[in-house]
Formats: C-alpha cells, sequence, structure tokens
C-alpha cells in the first residue's frame, strides 16, 4: 500500500495571510474545500494539518493568493503601499460601510487610514500584520462619535435595493458600536475570538458576550438568521451589491504628503507666533517694581487756608505803578537794573 505523498503548505501564519490577500473570510474557504469553519481556522492555528484531497484544494487556493517571498528586485516604500493599499481597500471600504451605512464616510475612513498609514510607514512595515492595522485604523475613524457633528451625515442615505439585505443592514446598524465590530470581526471576517478581543482592545470574555448579545439582537429581528452558520456568509456578502469605490494609492499617499506639510506648517508658524508674543512682552515688560500709588484719603486736623487781607499803602501804590507801565516788550520778561 502506497502513501499519498505529502503536499507542501506553507507556515500556519502564512496560510491566514495568504487568505487574507485575497480577502476570503474562513467560512468560504470552507465552502470551497468542503470542511467547516473551525477545521479551517485549526489549520490556521497550527493545531491540525489538511491531509489528502483537501489538503490539495486547500494548497491549490492558497497558491492563487498573490505573494512577495521572492521578490526580483527591491521594493520601494511606495510600491509595498500601493501593494498593500490595492490588497485591502476594496474590501475594507466594503467593511467600513457595514459599521456606518454610509458609503462617503466609509470611503472617508478608509482613505484616512491608509493616510496615517503611509505617514508611519516605518512603523506599519514591521507590523506583524499591517492589513489588520489599517483596518483597526479604519474601524477607528468610522466609529468616532465625532462625525454626528457633521452635517452631512445627518441626513440618512438610500437603503440597499435588496430588501433582504436592507432588513440585515437595518438590524445591524442598530446594534452598538462594539457590538457591531465584534461581529463584523467574528463573523464576517471570520477571525477568532482571541484575535477579535485583542484588535477590539476588550478581554476574550467581553468579546464573547458582546458576540452572543449581537447574535442574539440580530436574531429577534431576523429568526432565519439566529444559526451562526447562515449568518456569517449573509454578512460577508452584504456590502458586495454596493457600489463602493476607493481612491487611487497615489493620490492617497499625496493627500498624506499634503496632511503633514500643513501641520507642519501650522506648528511653524504657532511656534513662531508664540517667541514673537514672548520678545514683545519681555521688551514691553517693567525692569523694576514700582509700587501702585495708593488712593487719596481725608487728614484730619489740618486748619483751612486763609484768605489774604487787605493791602497796605505800598502795595497799593505798587499796584497802580504796574498797571500804568507798559505791558507789552522785553520789559515784561526782563527786568531793569536799579
Amino acid at each position: 500500500m502506497t502513501q499519498s505523498p505529502t503536499i507542501p503548505l506553507p507556515p500556519p501564519a502564512e496560510r491566514r495571510r495568504l487568505r487574507e490577500c485575497q480577502s476570503l473570510t474562513r467560512a468560504q474557504v470552507a465552502e470551497r474545500v468542503g470542511v467547516s469553519r473551525e477545521t479551517v481556522r485549526a489549520w490556521e492555528t497550527g493545531r491540525t494539518t489538511p491531509r489528502g484531497r483537501k489538503a490539495q484544494t486547500y494548497a491549490s487556493l492558497l497558491a492563487a493568493a498573490p505573494t512577495s517571498v521572492a521578490p526580483v528586485a527591491p521594493v520601494t516604500p511606495a510600491q509595498a503601499f500601493d501593494a498593500l493599499y490595492a490588497l485591502c481597500a476594496p474590501a475594507l471600504v466594503r467593511q467600513t460601510y457595514l459599521l456606518t451605512g454610509r458609503r462617503e464616510l466609509a470611503r472617508e475612513s478608509v482613505e484616512r487610514a491608509f493616510q496615517l498609514a503611509w505617514h508611519r510607514w516605518p512603523e506599519v512595515a514591521v507590523d506583524p500584520d499591517p492589513p489588520g492595522w489599517v483596518r483597526a485604523t479604519a474601524y477607528e475613524c468610522a466609529l468616532s462619535p465625532w462625525h454626528r457633528f457633521r452635517a452631512r451625515h445627518r441626513h440618512p442615505e438610500p437603503p440597499a435595493a435588496d430588501p433582504a439585505d436592507r432588513a440585515l443592514l437595518s438590524a445591524f446598524l442598530e446594534l452598538p458600536p462594539p457590538y457591531r465590530r465584534t461581529l463584523l470581526l467574528h463573523d464576517g471576517l471570520g477571525l477568532g475570538l482571541p484575535e477579535t478581543a485583542a484588535e477590539t482592545e476588550a478581554s476574550t470574555l467581553a468579546a464573547a458576550n458582546r458576540l452572543l448579545h449581537a447574535r442574539e439582537a440580530v436574531a429577534a429581528r431576523l429568526p432565519d438568521l439566529a444559526d451562526p452558520a447562515h449568518l456569517a456568509p449573509r454578512l460577508a456578502g452584504l456590502a458586495t451589491h454596493a457600489r463602493l469605490h476607493a481612491a487611487l494609492p497615489s493620490s492617497v499617499r499625496a493627500g498624506s504628503e499634503r496632511r503633514a506639510r500643513n501641520w507642519t506648517q501650522a506648528a511653524i508658524t504657532l511656534t513662531a507666533a508664540l517667541i514673537g508674543a514672548t520678545a514683545f512682552t519681555l521688551h514691553t515688560a517693567p525692569t523694576r517694581y514700582e509700587p501702585p500709588v495708593p488712593p487719596g484719603t481725608t487728614v484730619q486736623g489740618v486748619p483751612p487756608q486763609a484768605a489774604p487781607g487787605p493791602l497796605s499803602r505800598r502795595e497799593r501804590a505798587l499796584r497802580k505803578k504796574l498797571t500804568r507801565t507798559t505791558t507789552n516788550g522785553p520789559e515784561r520778561t526782563q527786568p531793569e537794573p536799579r
């Protein structure tokens, strides 16, 4: 009896990366291979290894993903960023649309997330999971509470054309933002519970409780989706019919650089203004202490000033002499010597 040859497969962590490169969920991979979603999760975590015909199908599915294992030429940061953008942006726009129900906000959030990624590219490039870094940033931008103060986002957008999609999206948007995000990551994208808890910055127990409550709330509105096996594919394909397009990666990089320049110019202007105000204060400030002048007070016990008495004969004669003399000329200003 001959033993079937072992089919070479990438490491478990690389399997998950290759699946995410094709924007496939674990449920979609499980349907194509013919196994359960938990089996695919076990393959990606290294607990089990596929064998036989299922391993061959799984390997061919992973081989279809774009990979950069052995690049023939050095890759510039712009090329690496463009590859990451082309890989993640289309699916990420659809995911943020599910979180917000607004197409323009979804595009803005994804564009802002990739602008931050380009601004911090040395950090993102060495991150163990760059798609996860960008996804978490886009989710934070999309779920920011400050959007409620924007006038353009106060008016509702046209609902989905399909009644089933419209009902599911309405039930999904009624969930609190943390529940919405947890349900999308776990059931929509197929992340494990520990990964979902880490990305939502919650404990595993809190993420599990959010997931259960979210499923119960959706099942109360849509009883046919009470089974998570039915909810996951519906949630994954909910935004496929929406017309969502991402911007070009070159425009995103240009926007990030322009935003960085504007912030730099604003910081320089503010610093110059502070320096000028400080110099003006130092120039005009007093160099010594000047005590304040106290307000006037009434002094008691001082006799009033007496009025002048009557003129004497000599003073009357002097006054007549002064009135007879000239009223102009040097004699008025320069006394004559005697």
